[in-house]
């Protein structure tokens, strides 16, 4: 069985630590199995590729690089970072993400 994680594709987040701490962006990207996460604009790492369609010359192209979730905190409506906690909908009876800072249920 996976373990959920605290935040999807789609979701605003915030770095909590490392080289790219404070740093903001969008999640393109969730690996479950590896709890690691690609986010737009941070981590940018160097990749070395060999000519092709989209690149005829080749040569060195920056993209963005994993990210452990535990690095990131979402940002709810307010525009602040907050821990998720999951909760039981009384109305559909399915789990749901709400920020703990401010109580308001992620959609």
């Amino acid at each position: 069985m996976r373990k959920k994680l605290h935040i999807k594709k789609g979701d605003n987040v915030m770095v909590i630590s490392g080289n790219a701490k404070g740093d903001q962006g969008k999640v393109l990207f969730v690996d479950v199995d590896k709890q690691k996460a690609i986010v737009e604009g941070v981590n940018m790492v160097s990749k070395h590729t060999r000519p092709n369609a989209e690149n005829p010359k080749g040569g060195i192209v920056k993209k963005e690089g994993y990210i452990h979730v535990s690095n990131l905190k979402l940002i709810d409506g307010s525009g602040k970072p907050t821990r998720v906690g999951r909760k039981l909908d009384e109305k559909s009876n399915k789990s749901v993400r709400y920020s703990k800072k401010s109580g308001e249920v992620i959609k």
